[in-house]
């Protein structure tokens, strides 16, 4: 069957008035601008992160938009934490639209020294912390009839780096296989499930590797763009991936990269 779109529709492609979104890790970098894009498109959003306090600037942002906001407390290796999350949003909006994994965290050392307490805190928060979030908003999207998940990755979950990267860039290989996964269980109930996977972005957690001039250089000469990445080279990414301009397209992993793949 052929599906046709108006041209009100193709007008409307990106907005997000009406939409109700979930963006964990709203506290961060990537969160924190996530959050105040999707409302400047329309969304009314929940934000979360582990402590509310840390959440009022990104949500005094939405509510700047004229849309609302809702922090939650969410410890997103906590299934219990996570469900009751979903559930707040829920009883607050009705429902749920979108939602952004983009809590996560990172930490570095040499293969052969990696503490495994501290690769196994890796894959609790990347991995396990985004299926636990995707499966609960998921369930409320099945009954909804559909929605939009966007994980949050990196280009590490595909290339290699000599800063010991082994949890980190095998978390995000995982979340890239996960994001994959989903979308070809999730399609029949018409979930769209894509990733965006930046570069090295400036947040307070990469300031002592990008104000590191050698470590600067050696991150740049594997970025054809040149410079590091900001929180906001991402929304226009994120917003087309929440909005209906992207209803035919799942299971994808979008490089935000500033050509760091290309080769």
């Amino acid at each position: 069957m052929r599906v046709k779109k108006g041209i009100d529709e193709i007008k409307n492609l990106f907005d997000l008035r009406g939409k109700v979104a979930i963006v964990t890790g709203g506290s961060g970098g990537f969160g924190r601008a996530a959050a105040i894009g999707l409302a400047v498109h329309g969304a009314d959003v929940a934000v979360t992160s582990r402590t509310v306090s840390s959440l009022e600037e990104t949500a005094k942002e939405v509510r700047k938009q004229g849309k609302k906001a809702l922090p939650i407390s969410c410890d997103v290796t906590d299934p219990k934490s996570v469900q009751n999350m979903v559930d707040q949003t829920v009883k607050e909006f009705g429902k749920v639209d979108i939602l952004v994994t983009s809590a996560g965290i990172a930490m570095r050392s040499p293969a052969e020294d990696f503490p495994i307490a501290d690769w196994q805190k890796v894959m609790d928060t990347n991995v396990k912390g985004t299926f636990l979030c995707c499966q609960a908003a998921g369930r409320v999207m099945i009954k909804q009839g559909g929605g939009k998940i966007i994980t949050v990755s990196s280009i590490r979950g595909l290339l290699g780096h000599p800063g010991g990267y082994a949890a980190y860039g095998t978390s995000k290989g995982a979340v890239h296989l996960l994001t994959r996964q989903l979308a070809t269980e999730w399609a029949k109930y018409k979930i769209n499930v894509n990733s965006i996977a930046p570069c090295i972005f400036w947040t307070p957690l990469t300031e002592p590797i990008l104000n590191d001039k050698k470590l600067y250089d050696i991150f740049m000469s594997r970025i054809p763009w040149g410079r590091a990445a900001e929180p906001e080279d991402f929304i226009g990414a994120l917003v087309f991936l929440s909005s209906a301009a992207s209803e035919f397209i799942t299971g994808d992993i979008l490089y935000v990269d500033g050509g760091s793949t290309a080769g």
